[in-house]
């Protein structure tokens, strides 16, 4: 007689949460998992900003000691799974794929990090609209806030450590001052909450907004063109500092928002941001070759003689005034000093 081939069954996913911070982001998550059962009725995916040579071994090595689910980096293609943590690689973007399943890709960097919360937040909200519940923890400026907007245009539930509570409050803080969350509370009330949330019925899924279907695009990397960004807003005057490329204006409610057509994605805050690296790195570079230009024409000085001399002399004094605007300048910046300091 034949056997019969078992069809194991694939595990329904009801809710799905998602999870972004940044500075102080290791012991907040800990915090939260540590509220969490095993058998937690919903897959978890987690961004944290980690620098791109980190490995985030760490954090998932302090949250498998904790031992109520399992925790493991985000690998490409996985389906998700119920009562599983996934980390985002470092250098790599997490995200969501339309068939439920992980997609990790190396995209171009969202408000100067990879991975960034905002393509989780926006692909969460793309595949599980009413379905997905975001948490933005704590952390420095205002990735996420742009996500956790999408989340809630798609009818998902908006969740945000209270900014009192939080080790760096700007991430969560600025979440508050451009949407009304559905709840803000410490982190010791959400786990308790999230059992609670992941229990109750959906509300009826809406039609997902087309920009945020756009931009989800774009950090897939499915499209990344002219009549995408086109589409979302209008050219400004600015350059990408990613790639130099023109940057657009998104226009999707009151908070400033970025792109260029390669895909680089920007708040107001972390493109002034970006931007004063730049400009810092520029200046040092101004600074190390006027230093050499002046070493050199004194130099030249030395082994002439008359005008020449004389010349070259003047062009290096010249050159000196430049030196010192350029160290008032960086050191204006500098906390730690003041200018009368040697640099």
């Amino acid at each position: 007689m034949a056997k019969t081939k078992t069809v194991r069954k694939q595990e329904q996913i009801e809710k799905v949460v998602v999870i972004g911070t940044s500075a102080g982001g290791l012991n907040a998550i800990k915090i939260l998992v540590s509220q969490l059962q095993t058998g937690f009725e919903a897959p978890i995916l987690v961004v944290q900003h980690i620098s791109a040579d980190a490995t985030g071994n760490v954090l998932l090595d302090a949250l498998n000691k904790i031992g109520n689910i399992k925790c493991e980096h985000a690998q490409n293609g996985t389906r998700l799974k119920n009562s599983h943590l996934y980390l985002a690689p470092s250098d790599h973007h997490l995200m969501i794929d339309e068939d439920e399943r992980i997609l990790v890709t190396k995209g171009a960097q969202e408000n100067r990090s990879r991975p960034a919360i905002d393509p989780l937040f926006r692909s969460a909200a793309v595949v599980f609209a009413s379905r997905v519940i975001g948490i933005l923890l704590t952390g420095y400026l205002d990735d996420g806030t742009a996500g956790m907007i999408a989340i809630h245009r798609c009818g998902g539930i908006c969740m945000v450590q209270d900014p009192a509570d939080a080790e760096y409050p700007d991430m969560p803080q600025n979440a508050l001052n451009q949407l009304k969350v559905d709840y803000c509370l410490p982190l010791l009330e959400m786990g308790g909450l999230l059992y609670q949330l992941v229990a109750q019925k959906s509300k009826e899924r809406k039609a997902i907004p087309k920009d945020i279907l756009i931009e989800t695009n774009i950090a897939k990397r499915v499209l990344s063109d002219l009549p995408a960004v086109n589409a979302l807003g209008e050219q400004v005057p600015f350059n990408c500092p990613g790639c130099g490329g023109v940057l657009w204006k998104v226009d999707t409610g009151s908070s400033m928002r970025y792109r260029c057509h390669t895909g680089h994605a920007y708040t107001a805050a972390s493109l002034l941001a970006e931007q004063t690296m730049k400009i810092e790195e520029t200046m040092w570079t101004a600074l190390r070759m006027f230093e050499e230009r002046k070493n050199l024409l004194t130099t030249i000085a030395k082994e002439q003689k008359g005008a020449m001399a004389k010349s070259s002399m003047e062009r290096a004094e010249l050159s000196q005034v430049h030196i010192d605007r350029i160290k008032a300048i960086l050191l204006a910046d500098d906390k730690g000093t003041t200018n009368d300091m040697p640099i």
